[in-house]
């Protein structure tokens, strides 16, 4: 049982025109009691709760604060699930950590990042991967994050979680039933039932575990690589893209020796660009190390953007550059840079060079920015095909989610082994329990303290 009052700034910590303070936990009411009043001085009735009150804070030494709104909700009825306040206050930063000192001095605590949501978990208000969503919506970059985080702390996956182990634990009740008390229960033809069961869960958790990719990508955003040759135009597509001059050009190659990082928002995706060394032999040992890291950050990208310069003949450094990115795992685009130049690259050649699945390309110019908007539009194509339906459609973005989905899904395929095998019955029940228990712990049920101090800990303070 939670005994002890909590407090911290909910607003964030920078001015603005409001700033809230939250108060939550058994005395938070006689917290309020002890630093508001009316105009007149005297103590407010917070009796009736869901109410707005005006009123002022005062200090422990009775000096007033700030003019200020309170807001009272009583247990269960409130986000954490126990009494909570809320005094709306000017929004200066001096002001609100003025008001927080006066709420703990007058007997709550500061509370720890995520202790807020924490609480609502622990009292049952929401289950923990809607609780999840809410720090991803607050970490959200792009619309197509916020929709998907929205669309979760809804319960959009707890409903399909709660389902699927509705249905497994009603299965396997039946066949511990038919065990106990087979005078009652007949097992008989149940084998052939449970497996379309089988069929059914496995094609779900599949359906699940499909959307990660690109959950992921919507979450955490592209990973995003630009390489190619010294002067072909990598640092000019950046502040291309980004619309400003981050990175520095210069006709003198080598200008970019380490990598220089980035994001935007394009569409319903995050760009996180990395800006690389060009890619040449040097003697330079500091270019050398860029160069080596340019490749190596290639490597592992969800894209790479090589980019070649149309206004040169091919190169020995432009061989090496497609030597490598013929290999690479991740989705490679073609940039033919300098349009606006007289054109001496054989395009072709380079085109067929790369295996098929690796030709897409695009002329452009960085400098004068034409093109920019079209690769924006085909990058969002590429990681997000067709309109996401964030109302019907529950896409798993977390890795903790995706890992527990496997978990269950190869243990209903166990099941489907164990039936198609004519094993007995009892060998069904250990395998349908490990996929009700992993997918409970999506949701919270029977989860160490130290993962649920893990989750938390990422929140920001006062959430």
């Amino acid at each position: 049982m939670i005994k002890d009052t909590i407090a911290a700034i909910s607003s964030g910590l920078s001015e603005s025109g409001i700033g809230i303070i939250r108060i939550s936990g058994p005395e938070s009411y006689d917290i309020i009691d002890r630093i508001f009043v009316n105009k007149s001085g005297k103590p407010v009735d917070l009796s009736e709760p869901n109410r707005i009150h005006y009123g002022f804070i005062n200090d422990v030494s009775r000096e007033t604060l700030d003019e200020v709104l309170v807001i009272n909700m009583r247990s269960p009825h409130s986000y954490t699930g126990e009494d909570t306040i809320e005094i709306d206050c000017h929004g200066g930063v001096l002001m609100m950590k003025r008001v927080l000192e006066a709420v703990l001095s007058a007997g709550a605590r500061a509370a720890e990042p995520g202790e807020f949501t924490r609480r609502a978990f622990l009292n049952g208000r929401m289950d923990l991967s809607r609780a999840e969503a809410v720090i991803d919506i607050i970490n959200a970059r792009n619309d197509n994050a916020l929709k998907a985080s929205g669309a979760q702390l809804r319960g959009k996956l707890s409903e399909k979680i709660r389902k699927l182990r509705s249905e497994i634990l009603n299965d396997t009740a039946f066949i511990e039933a038919a065990l106990d008390d087979p005078e009652h229960y007949s097992l008989e033809g149940f084998p052939e039932i449970l497996l379309e069961h089988v069929r059914n869960w496995s094609g779900e958790l599949e359906g699940l575990i499909s959307t990660y990719d690109r959950g992921r990508i919507i979450k955490e955003g592209v990973e995003t690589v630009i390489i190619g040759k010294p002067n072909a135009g990598k640092s000019s597509l950046l502040n291309a893209m980004l619309g400003e001059e981050r990175a520095i050009v210069t006709h003198i190659p080598g200008t970019t020796r380490d990598t220089i990082s980035e994001s935007i928002s394009v569409g319903g995706i995050t760009l996180n660009l990395k800006d690389t060394a060009g890619i040449r032999e040097t003697d330079d040992v500091v270019e050398e190390i860029g160069v080596k890291r340019a490749f190596t950050n290639a490597e592992t990208a969800d894209l790479v953007l090589c980019v070649f310069d149309l206004s040169e003949e091919l190169e020995r450094s432009d061989r090496d550059v497609l030597d490598f990115v013929k290999h690479i795992p991740g989705k490679l685009f073609i940039i033919f840079n300098k349009t606006d130049a007289e054109k001496r690259l054989d395009t072709e050649y380079i085109l067929n060079y790369l295996p098929e699945g690796k030709r897409d390309h695009l002329f452009i110019s960085a400098k004068d920015g034409l093109g920019i908007e079209e690769l924006f539009s085909v990058i969002e194509k590429l990681f997000i095909s067709g309109e996401v339906s964030f109302n019907d459609e529950v896409i798993i973005s977390s890795v903790r989610h995706a890992g527990l989905l496997r978990e269950a899904a190869a243990s209903v395929s166990e099941v489907h082994n164990s039936i198609e095998a004519g094993l007995p019955e009892d060998f069904f029940t250990i395998d349908l329990m490990a996929a009700y228990t992993a997918l409970g712990r999506i949701i919270g049920e029977d989860v160490s303290d130290d993962l649920v101090n893990e989750i938390f800990s990422r929140f920001c303070m006062g959430k």
